[in-house]
């Protein structure tokens, strides 16, 4: 917050702030004659949409009073934007303008009273934001006169040379008076009461360990090693900085992967291209080594070995580097090689000044003549200063032993002549030096070739290459193609959160294939970025991330090469697709653009507004166990904040991230609940950034803050995750003999099965599990001799049994056994699909054995195979010989997962104990899912998170741990004791789908919430309605069930065809009106098959991605109070219903009048078809007014 005086006197507190589209109609406001005759006619959400950075001024009542857009080329129309540089040094004093420290603005507008202090503080705000920012340029026609708020801060240039056809007045704002540049010198002893009330704002650790007077001690002790530097301001110093060159290079080499800049040690050459471009090769992260193959798949390594787990990024990073090495031109470094670096020891600067942190920088290179590295260590709590702008995070091995993030910069990394140009013929050589070390050098310089030859590919796509040059010396190349496939990626990736497509032309797409750039300008990534888009025309550029298959060979239709610039790309969300019914639909269907089957891949992106707003770095290390649905929409959540760059999430899971493969096989076996697809793994590509740890968590150091996995591995955390959820365990044998009944046996939940597990018993828990069971039923289902006991009454029992019966296994070697149950409903919690269920189990001759409880395997010699198993039934004991023992009984918490957390002395109560925030008694170890129970003073031991969403769940873990990275967040500050009673409700539905026996595709779509039997629901009077049609007999059954507020309550159905099941999941909470009248047509005898009924082309705008929204948006036009009546319509709503208002004629006439009279329809249709108009690419069966 800032005050600033008006010019008829008084003063107001503004904040200067990004301007965002909504500001657009405000800003319009703004507008005044003198504006046009500066800037020209300009349509502001245009301009908003191209401006590199534009500015708001708002006061304390969130109203903007002042504006103003920045670009990186100037708003005159004779000028060419990727060519302004010979038109602008035409003028005087502007030969040091270039495109890296120069802006122009293309609009100012602002309140006449405030306009002057307005101007001054956007000038001042602009400079702070773009530290390399020193010229920012103004031109209007000559015969215009400058705003005169505009006219104290520009200073007009002289033209000594005239073009054609341009008459401009060129104005220039300098950074030295508004944020000069710092004057730094040698610290002395009387700088000490200036620094340390900094030093004491930021920690008193090194007071208190080293005492008062450590500053004073330091800046004496200065020599030829250590020397210590301040940066002043009207004779006061803001800023220290102290440095030593003695550095344990060594130790930095074991613990960090310092290859690419020769290890910090002296090289054979001194030439830019010296040091190697590792880090192109490992694009997704700082912190990430490439895959073996040529391709951008798997941006992170993921670790299989079984015997020993490490951190996947940096896993086995020796062999892989030793074995690149040997095969590339790289050169080492030496152990004898002298050291060339030094490093900062202690670092500080007064906020106010701290964005010109950066003019240190010159100074102490100076002080080191013969160092060219400096080197800067910060633990992993401390949020990113500006200071390390300038410089590159290193990779950590994974057994690192120091708990900081390593930083690195490099003497010429200071260098300003960063020009970015597109590329010649005679810069062929300097790009094959620049990619000699990476996998797909070959792919890059065929594209160069292509480039020289004919500025296209085969095809005609134009394809441009554009290159980074300092001194001379090519240090990064750019590949890009224009963006074909742009209606696809509109369709199928919400990548209108970050554009407005009308805005962009076709042409200005563009797609990113290659992109290298030498390690030590790292920082200027994001400049080249923005004139990769200024150069070649384009606004957006889009970069894909395919998957690997499972046979390890590129899915991608082109090679990309992986990018060292995707941290600084905004990871696209993917949208859910509508299923059509395109036979029914005819010509009436979307385009074959958007239909068509593509190969599946992430989506990255940049544009012209996103090239100067950086993202916030978060190094807090944040370990998340379990792999399970909630984990991975948390992992989800925080990737996807475009405005924050987490270095160090790590998942620790039995097995990698899921893919597509990995779900199809699972689908085998266990229950879909769709809160991911099986292609959302490979739209999110969450391996790009993510570390991966695979294996099992044995043990939580609360003390040291680590993870034990299997294989010793400790996994450090600032925050811990615990998503295990609950797994099907091995049962325990209750050892009762032949002679005993169910009534003999005591039951002990909480004993465990201690022996080794016999090789042809299978638990389905995961991806690796599900495929050894597939591969044990391929081998064995053509000789098949003995049974198979599928033992449980889960519905996983079932759909085993079916996948048993789909490789031709016969069903009489089949024996489903069902252990006692304390349940009055069944796994469907419907008699009728129990019921078919049931008969198709007799059809196909599968014996069916209720009550019965495991006592003992081989008459109690558990060792080597299972070939006999006993049961205790309610009479005789159940004795079956067996070839295979698939169990699926009750879920439990993995054995191990309890000593861990018990060890570890987490309160653990049956389950793991959380409070509503999902905290354990350890502020920094949070849980959700299964695993956990809400603590017994919330009296809600049912209201369990398996009963809820489970994607909903991990949305709302991240959302509240957000608080604590995201600045642009409120920190959240602990709730009243009453309201921290009360546990969180949760909405979204639970869905189970899955392939039955009988072939049935089932589906069940409920509330959240304790599942209840259905007969006790239908007994109450408030049960509502069921709308049926069909029967499982003829393979069309579908129940529709309404609650009393006639809303989509739940949906069942039971079909021998494949179901469209995200389409009919967007029909619950629906009210029955919106299902074009539900009730009254089928009352009427209208709908006799529901499957067809939600096919027609009506129901689609229902199943859109965006239906939600725009029932959010009209919900809000009748709430809205802009409406010219005393009560909007929902609250006569509201006094009817609670009996304030007493209406004397039909209560729906009167509201369907006030509804007509204030406007509500007409605005509320205009709405309706803006969203059939937005959105007529996915619904293009609905028409409206103009297109016939």
């Amino acid at each position: 917050m800032t005050y600033i005086y008006g010019a008829s006197g008084g003063s107001i507190t503004i904040n200067v702030r990004r301007s965002e589209s909504r500001d657009a109609h405000q800003i319009m406001k703004l507008f005044a004659p003198s504006t046009n005759n500066m800037f020209g006619r300009i349509n502001i959400l245009h301009l908003l949409e191209r401006a590199n950075l534009a500015v708001t001024v708002e006061n304390e009542k969130n109203e903007v009073i002042a504006h103003a857009a920045f670009l990186d080329y100037p708003n005159v129309k004779s000028v060419e934007q990727n060519n302004w540089e010979p038109w602008l040094h035409m003028y005087g004093n502007s030969s040091k303008c270039t495109p890296l420290n120069t802006l122009f603005m293309h609009l100012f507008v602002a309140k006449p009273d405030f306009a002057a202090g307005c101007a001054r503080e956007i000038i001042r705000t602009v400079f702070n934001a773009v530290q390399e920012l020193h010229f920012i340029i103004l031109s209007v026609e000559k015969k215009v006169d400058l705003d005169p708020a505009l006219s104290l801060l520009f200073i007009p240039l002289p033209q000594f040379k005239k073009m054609y056809g341009v008459q401009c007045l060129v104005t220039v704002c300098y950074r030295k008076d508004y944020v000069p540049v710092l004057h730094i010198r040698k610290a002395r002893i009387e700088d000490r009461d200036d620094i340390t009330p900094i030093f004491n704002e930021m920690t008193d650790t090194l007071r208190t360990i080293y005492g008062e007077y450590f500053l004073a001690e330091l800046i004496e002790a200065q020599d030829e090693m250590n020397h210590a530097a301040v940066c002043e301001v009207n004779n006061t110093a803001v800023g220290f900085i102290s440095l030593c060159s003695e550095v344990n290079v060594e130790l930095l080499n074991n613990c960090f992967d310092l290859r690419p800049f020769h290890g910090l040690r002296k090289g054979p050459s001194e030439k830019l291209n010296a040091l190697t471009l590792r880090t192109a090769k490992s694009p997704v992260k700082e912190d990430i080594l490439p895959s073996h193959s040529e391709d951008n798949a798997d941006e992170k390594k993921e670790e299989t070995n079984q015997d020993e787990t490490n951190r996947a990024p940096h896993s086995d990073i020796r062999n892989q580097v030793t074995e690149r090495a040997e095969n590339s031109q790289v050169v080492s470094p030496r152990l004898t090689d002298a050291p060339n670096v030094f490093c900062i020891q202690l670092f500080c600067m007064d906020e106010k000044y701290e964005t010109r942190s950066q003019d240190f920088l010159p100074y102490i290179f100076n002080l080191y003549p013969d160092r060219d590295f400096c080197i800067m260590t910060v633990p992993h709590v401390v949020p990113e200063f500006p200071l390390l702008k300038e410089f590159v995070r290193v990779v950590p091995y994974s057994k690192t032993t120091l708990s900081h993030e390593l930083y690195v910069t490099h003497r010429k990394g200071l260098l300003k002549s960063f020009v970015v140009r597109l590329a010649t013929f005679d810069d062929t050589k300097g790009i094959e030096l620049l990619v000699r070390s990476l996998e797909l050098q070959h792919s890059i310089l065929a594209d160069l070739s292509t480039y020289n030859q004919s500025r296209r590919d085969v095809n005609g796509t134009p394809i441009q290459v554009i290159v980074a040059d300092v001194l001379s010396e090519i240090v990064g190349i750019a590949v890009i193609r224009n963006e074909e496939n742009i209606e696809y990626i509109r369709s199928h990736y919400n990548i209108e959160n970050f554009i407005y497509f009308n805005h962009h032309q076709r042409e200005e797409h563009g797609h990113l294939y290659h992109f290298a750039l030498n390690p030590i300008f790292y920082h200027y990534t994001r400049h080249f970025l923005k004139e990769i888009l200024r150069i070649t025309l384009k606004s957006c550029l889009y970069y894909p991330v395919y998957p690997k298959s499972s046979q390890n060979e590129v899915q991608s239709p082109h090679v990309h090469s992986l990018t060292s610039a995707l941290h600084f790309l905004v990871p696209v969300r993917r949208r859910r697709q509508i299923i059509y019914p395109l036979e029914q639909l005819g010509i009436n269907a979307p385009s074959k653009r958007i239909t068509k089957e593509k190969p599946k891949y992430a989506l990255n992106h940049i544009n012209r507004k996103l090239t100067l707003e950086p993202k916030v770095t978060i190094n807090s290390r944040i370990v998340v166990v379990g792999a399970s649905e909630i984990g991975i929409s948390f992992l989800e959540t925080l990737v996807f904040c475009p405005h924050l760059r987490f270095n160090n999430i790590t998942l620790i899971s039995t097995c990698a991230i899921p893919e597509s493969h990995s779900s199809t096989s699972c689908r085998r076996f266990q229950a879909r609940s769709h809160s991911y697809e099986h292609d959302d793994y490979t739209l999110m590509s969450l391996q790009s950034w993510v570390n991966m740890v695979v294996g099992k968590m044995i043990g939580i150091d609360r003390a040291a803050k680590h993870v034990i996995v299997t294989g010793g591995t400790k996994v450090p955390y600032e925050y811990l995750i615990l998503c295990t959820g609950q797994q099907f365990q091995v049962p325990y044998l209750t050892g009762a003999d032949t002679k005993s009944t169910n009534k003999d046996v005591i039951v002990d939940p909480d004993k465990q099965f201690s022996e080794n597990v016999p090789p042809n018993f299978f638990l389905l828990n995961n991806h690796n599990d599900c495929e050894n069971a597939l591969d044990w039923l391929k081998n064995h289902s053509e000789n098949t001799k003995g049974n198979i006991i599928v033992y449980g009454s889960t519905i996983e029992a079932y759909i085993t049994i079916n996948t048993i019966l789909s490789f031709g296994i016969d069903g009489s070697l089949i024996h489903l056994v069902k252990p006692p149950t304390n349940s009055n409903s069944n796994c469907f919690n419907s008699s009728l699909v129990e019921t078919a269920v049931e008969e198709a189990l007799e059809k196909a001759k599968v014996s069916v054995h209720s009550n019965c409880l495991l006592s003992q395997w081989n008459d109690g010699k558990v060792h080597g195979q299972i070939t006999v198993s006993t049961f205790t039934t309610e009479s005789e004991p159940l004795i079956l010989r067996c070839v295979a023992f698939f169990n699926f009984d009750k879920k439990k918490v993995d054995y191990d997962a309890f000593k861990a957390i018990n060890k570890a002395c987490l309160v653990f109560d049956g389950k793991l104990v959380i409070d509503s925030t999902f905290h354990t008694n350890d502020i920094t170890i949070r849980s959700a899912g299964p695993l956990t129970k809400y603590s017994r003073r919330y009296y809600a031991d049912q209201w369990s998170h398996e009963n809820f969403n489970s994607k909903e769940i991990g949305f709302q873990l991240a959302a509240l741990m957000l608080h604590l990275f995201d600045p642009t967040l409120e920190q959240v500050t602990q709730p009243p004791a009453e309201l921290d009673l009360l546990v969180p409700t949760y909405t979204g539905c639970k869905v189970k789908e899955c392939i039955l026996p009988g072939d049935y595709h089932y589906l069940h779509v409920s509330k959240p919430g304790p599942m209840t039997c259905l007969d006790i629901q239908k007994g109450k009077p408030e049960y509502g309605r069921d709308i049926v049609t069909g029967s499982p007999s003829t393979g069309n059954y579908f129940q529709i069930h309404l609650n009393k507020y006639s809303t989509v309550d739940s949906i069942t159905c039971l079909s021998l065809t494949p179901l469209p099941v995200s389409n009919y999941i967007c029909l619950y909470g629906q009210h029955e009106r919106l299902l074009n009248n539900l009730c009254s047509r089928f009352d009427e005898g209208l709908i006799s098959d529901l499957y067809s009924y939600l096919k027609e082309p009506w129901s689609l705008c229902i199943y859109h991605d965006r239906f939600m929204e725009f029932k959010q948006e009209v919900r809000q036009l009748v709430e809205s109070e802009k409406f010219n009546v005393t009560r909007p319509i929902e609250e006569l709503i509201r006094q009817i219903a609670d009996g304030e208002l007493l209406v004397p004629e039909n209560t729906k006439e009167f509201l369907e009048k006030q509804f007509q009279k204030h406007g509500y329809q007409k605005l509320i249709e205009r709405s309706l078809l803006n969203y059939l108009r937005y959105n007529s690419d996915h619904l293009p069966m609905f028409a409206w007014p103009g297109v016939v």
